[in-house]
């Protein structure tokens, strides 16, 4: 059996791993669970070393109370850096792109290593130029039967221009002279002939001469007189027609000649042009560097926490497109810092806010440039993941920096001098609220406060305690003893108008649900009440006796006393209608957050 699973099964290799095709389709199928476990043990050992990282800060800022038992921070003034800190790559803020240039794209047949020091004009890369080295050679045999085309017609042009010439200045004078000669032969043949009849009609009358010789004479006279005739329309029709007829055709002939060479020339220009492309995208083939610097593959990353390589990798054998980048030339003197930063953070980011970049044991300056819009692609293991990517540009030149250096980015959001501040691990949230517990002789204190700004350490106290005061570090206990106490109250109305606009309060509440049986609306259809309490923005605002817009303290009953000093966001000692909604649309979320985790309802509270 064993030597049958040797045969049959995949190989193991050296390093401990399946080889072969099994081996490849189990490790596809373990890389997700391999992942998602080794992420879940980074975050056990991150919130590990973040619980440790609270109580050392705890420590310096305010050192906890006693050795055993629970622990305490004594709350004192002192200064809070709120800053927001993420991890980054380094990368220069102006790259020279070498492209390749070659249409259609070719394959890469050798590349500089990727990271090597480079000078001007240094070979970068060849790529493959057989085909456009057969190209160029069908391309020369074209030029070459156009250029022949081209010189053929530029001939006959040339003759055709000459043949115009040669009627117009010879074969024309020539036929009009010898129109001009026969003219005048017709008129000297008609001369002629009237003198012949003149004196053969004297012989007649003196009887030496016959009427039949008289008659032939005069005939002689008539036919010399229509050959003058004949030849002077001759004349007339080489001047006015034949003359005409015959520079039309020839000039005819030379414009289709000529637009027969243009043409022809076209054609070679053309021919010529891509010839010369060709030429151009064989010295494509060779790329070299426009300037000195550090080779990069562009072998770019795709987006999210775990994004992967996209499109074809930069290597030798790989074939790149027209126009894509094959190579970066880094600008080393000009230096800057991408990271992506969590959406529950970006928010608080702005252009311009300084930042304190550690890279390699070095410490850098610099200021945010740049926040983006849009979250970055996220991968199958970040899906639900949305980090938007920030460019954090270095102060200077920075000297020993290379792009892809991994960097750690702290940028200082707000700088609160003297303020009260506690570990964040002493509060909790009850509800919409926030509590601490003081610590007391004989029983801790459960108190509400008002927190400001955090840098996930630290939290400012706004409202809720004085310095002196001293709170309990591990709450965990007293935490779920509070929440066992706010499981046993009634839950809280939710305003219908707040919620789901005024239509909201016309809806039928004895209307059937998916075909059922009509049920009667309770008594808190259109707004519950806890204690006498009804949560409604305008039950609560019937506590405004003297109609101003607002409910003073006075006149507020005791339950919206309660939560006074959260409600009053202005700290004007007034409730104005929009606090009010603002109240009611918390206490509403919040129920529904309750009741969405399938927790106990909690009742009104404050």
């Amino acid at each position: 059996m064993a030597t049958a699973l040797e045969t049959t099964g995949p190989r193991p290799r050296k390093d401990g791993f399946l080889g072969g095709s099994r081996g490849n389709a189990i490790w596809s199928w373990l890389s997700p669970i391999i992942w998602i476990t080794a992420i879940g043990g980074l975050s056990y050992g991150g919130w590990t070393l973040f619980q440790k990282t609270v109580l050392a800060e705890s420590s310096k800022a305010g050192p906890a109370t006693g050795t055993a038992g629970p622990l305490t921070y004594p709350v004192v003034r002192s200064r809070l850096l709120v800053t927001i800190v993420d991890d980054g790559n380094v990368e220069s803020a102006k790259n020279i792109d070498v492209k390749c240039q070659v249409a259609g794209g070719a394959a890469i047949l050798w590349i500089v290593p990727d990271g090597k020091e480079v000078e001007e004009g240094e070979l970068l890369v060849k790529l493959d130029q057989s085909t456009i080295e057969d190209q160029l050679n069908t391309q020369q045999i074209a030029l070459g039967k156009t250029e022949a085309s081209k010189i053929q017609a530029h001939e006959n042009f040339e003759a055709a221009e000459i043949a115009v010439q040669e009627y117009a200045e010879g074969t024309y004078v020539k036929e009009l002279q010898l129109a001009e000669a026969s003219i005048t032969n017709a008129q000297e043949n008609l001369r002629s002939s009237e003198n012949l009849l003149e004196h053969t009609r004297k012989m007649s009358r003196k009887g030496f001469a016959t009427s039949l010789q008289v008659e032939a004479d005069e005939f002689a006279v008539e036919r010399s007189k229509l050959e003058l005739e004949s030849a002077k329309t001759s004349k007339r029709v080489l001047q006015d027609f034949s003359r005409k007829k015959m520079l039309k055709e020839l000039e005819a002939k030379r414009e289709a000649a000529k637009a027969l060479q243009g043409s022809e020339l076209a054609a070679f220009n053309l021919e010529k042009a891509r010839r010369d492309r060709l030429e151009k995208q064989l010295g494509n083939c060779e790329i070299k560097a426009p300037q000195k610097g550090m080779v990069i593959y562009a072998n770019d990353a795709g987006g999210g926490r775990y994004g992967s390589s996209q499109g074809p990798k930069i290597e030798e054998g790989a074939t790149v497109r027209e126009s894509q980048t094959i190579l970066r030339l880094p600008d080393l003197s000009n230096m800057q810092v991408k990271m992506t930063v969590h959406e529950s953070k970006v928010e608080r980011l702005h252009i311009g806010m300084p930042a304190s970049i550690h890279i390699s044991g070095k410490e850098f300056r610099g200021k945010v440039s740049s926040i983006a819009n849009q979250p970055e692609a996220a991968s199958f293991f970040s899906a639900s993941i949305k980090e938007y990517a920030t460019i954090v540009k270095i102060d200077g030149v920075a000297e020993g920096l290379k792009p892809g250096m991994t960097a750690e980015v702290e940028v200082l959001v707000a700088d609160l001098a003297d303020v009260l501040a506690v570990p964040v691990s002493c509060t909790k949230e009850l509800g919409n609220k926030t509590f601490v517990w003081v610590a007391g002789t004989n029983k801790h204190e459960q108190r509400e406060v008002v927190t400001g700004q955090t840098n996930d350490k630290m939290v400012e106290i706004r409202e809720g305690l004085k310095e002196g005061d001293v709170v309990m570090l591990n709450v965990k206990e007293l935490y779920d003893e509070a929440i066992k106490e706010q499981a046993k109250r009634m839950p809280e109305a939710v305003d219908a108008e707040a919620k789901f606009g005024r239509s909201a309060l016309k809806v039928d509440p004895n209307a059937p649900k998916n075909g059922g049986d009509r049920k009667a609306a309770g008594p808190n259809a259109a707004g519950a009440s806890g204690g006498g309490f009804k949560l409604t923005v305008p039950e609560i605002m019937k506590q405004d006796k003297d109609k101003d817009g607002k409910i003073s303290q006075d006149e507020a009953n005791e339950q919206l006393k309660k939560g006074w000093s959260q409600n009053d966001t202005n700290g004007d000692n007034f409730l104005d209608r929009d606090e009010v909604k603002a109240m009611v649309e918390r206490f509403a979320k919040k129920m529904r957050e309750k009741q969405q985790n399938g927790g106990p309802p909690t009742g009104p509270g404050g």
